[in-house]
């Protein structure tokens, strides 16, 4: 049974996704209370497509069955655990009943979905082992979790789950915190992959300096960019929908894992459009830079600029995880109860002395409020305000640090010409997709 998991609850409903294919998959539900189980057609539906999407982009399944677990409840923590025929999942108990707030975990089933393929099915060979006492090495796991973040964020999409305005705020908001993750100056991409065994998956002290597990999302991006890149060279007439389906889709209908190395992945993107793919790739993954790979954004003509106005995604987002989002500005985070939760390194705040796990007690002598912290950032504006006078407990001791910043209130946005990521987002069946299937 070690992978089959159990998910047991006193209110439970069951939906059938299944396809014309005729290959049995079921989103079973289980929820605190019978109310949060109150799915509506339009909303079941778009779960349906994102079996729909993913069967035409990986054109094959290696799944007798698929079963998705999902837990609606506020007494599990978060869970995102992908299995070759399931996955155990939890999300708010607002999933259906608030729809239009919760978009912002809703990629999380697409992403575990498509693990059925990236990840079961087609693995890295570091990763597969005959046994469990044989150590597994990480080092593809910005396929294995990277590329899955990517059709995680693009199945959503085509699917509804997300809508594209969504979907382009949530890749803003990625694009932002990579490209200020200090810790790429010195640490490669490749070297987070032994994060799961060297921090266990714990959360660390300086994450943006230390760089956790980056493979995931800063993988995403490096996908975005082998996307558009294949889609520029070829006219777009290719694009990674063609490697998904080359790479992924092979032996429709087995079960059994089948290993790669990253040889085969540079020579499946060579048999898509030709290109120096091992250069692209180890310069992504093997150097170290000061800025993410954005030119997933840029060479479709957007660029992330930061206005006043935080996003609806950073609006769900924060919602979904009871923090406060600073980031951008003073260079932290605030959890609901006050505790910050990451300070961003280099920051205005982790230059004052702030770090996380401390307690933010008072805001320039106000007892603190994430909407009173909003307007003394805006009022701080003015050059000649004073510092920002933060009052922190850390343990059964006080003190206070002086933050000097007249930035103002700063989100991550897409700006610019966003068409080609419209294109991207579309739903494949449709409209024609970049190679006219």
């Amino acid at each position: 049974l070690v992978d089959s998991p159990i998910f047991a609850g006193k209110y439970f409903r069951k939906f059938d996704l299944t396809q014309d294919d005729k290959v049995s998959v079921t989103l079973n539900v289980m929820a605190d209370q019978p109310e949060d189980l109150a799915a509506t057609d339009a909303q079941i539906e778009a779960h349906k497509n994102l079996v729909k999407q993913a069967n035409l982009l990986f054109g094959s399944h290696h799944y007798a069955h698929y079963d998705f677990l999902l837990a609606l409840t506020n007494k599990l923590g978060g869970i995102g655990l992908e299995h070759h025929q399931s996955s155990e999942n939890s999300g708010p108990r607002g999933y259906f009943t608030h729809w239009d707030k919760t978009f912002g975990m809703r990629d999380l089933l697409a992403h575990e979905f498509t693990h059925s393929w990236n990840g079961k099915y087609r693995r890295p060979d570091g990763l597969w082992a005959p046994d469990f006492n044989t150590p597994q090495r990480g080092t593809g796991l910005w396929v294995y979790e990277g590329q899955t973040q990517y059709w995680g964020y693009i199945l959503a999409a085509r699917a509804g789950l997300m809508t594209v305005p969504q979907v382009k705020e949530a890749l803003a908001e990625v694009a932002a915190v990579y490209d200020n993750r200090q810790g790429r100056q010195w640490r490669p991409l490749i070297d987070t992959t032994n994060d799961p065994i060297i921090a266990q998956r714990s959360p660390e002290s300086w994450r943006s300096w230390q760089r956790s597990e980056d493979y995931y999302s800063e993988g995403q991006l490096v996908w975005l960019d082998a996307d558009t890149l294949i889609r520029k060279l070829s006219g777009n007439t290719k694009s990674l929908n063609d490697f998904a389906k080359a790479f992924f889709g092979t032996n429709n209908g087995s079960v059994v894992t089948s290993t790669y190395n990253f040889d085969e992945i540079v020579k499946t993107l060579n048999a898509v459009q030709p290109y120096d793919w091992a250069k692209f790739l180890h310069e992504r993954l093997y150097n170290t830079s000061t800025h993410a790979p954005l030119d997933g954004f840029t060479r479709g003509g957007a660029s992330v600029v930061y206005t006043e106005k935080p996003s609806d995604y950073i609006k769900s987002y924060s919602d979904l995880r009871h923090v406060s989002d600073f980031m951008f500005s003073l260079g932290l985070t605030v959890s609901k109860k006050g505790t910050v939760s990451e300070v961003l390194w280099g920051s205005p705040a982790w230059q004052a002395g702030v770090t996380r796990d401390q307690d933010l007690v008072a805001v320039n002598g106000v007892s603190y409020d994430p909407d009173a912290l909003q307007d003394e950032i805006t009022t701080a504006k003015n050059k000649d305000a004073a510092p920002i006078e933060l009052l922190l407990r850390d343990g059964e001791r006080y003190h206070t640090v002086s933050v000097t910043y007249h930035g103002g209130l700063r989100y991550p946005h897409l700006e610019g010409n966003t068409q080609l990521l419209d294109t991207m987002l579309a739903p494949l069946g449709a409209q024609k997709d970049a190679a006219g299937k």
